[in-house]
């Protein structure tokens, strides 16, 4: 799984503090004009437009993808319950 983020979001900023991503194996790609990968590997899953209106957005291993904060920290919650 990708969460996909941005630097200074506070719905970012909320699910990296309320969840453990590491130890659900999440990895974090930060969007920015220094991270041209990151915002490539979000066009190959079709995404720009869904960033340009809400971050973070959460893609699963299966390529469905879930947005907003709290959306996605009961998602991953409910992995490891």
């Amino acid at each position: 799984m990708t969460l996909f983020t941005k630097e200074n979001c506070s719905k970012c900023d909320f699910v990296k503090k309320h969840v453990d991503l590491r130890v659900l194996g999440v990895s974090v790609e930060v969007l920015g004009p220094e991270n041209s990968g990151a915002l490539a590997h979000l066009a190959w899953h079709g995404l720009v437009n869904v960033a340009e209106k809400q971050l973070p957005i959460l893609v699963l291993d299966d390529s469905s993808w879930i947005s907003g904060a709290i959306p996605i920290k009961g998602y991953l919650e409910g992995l490891t319950h």
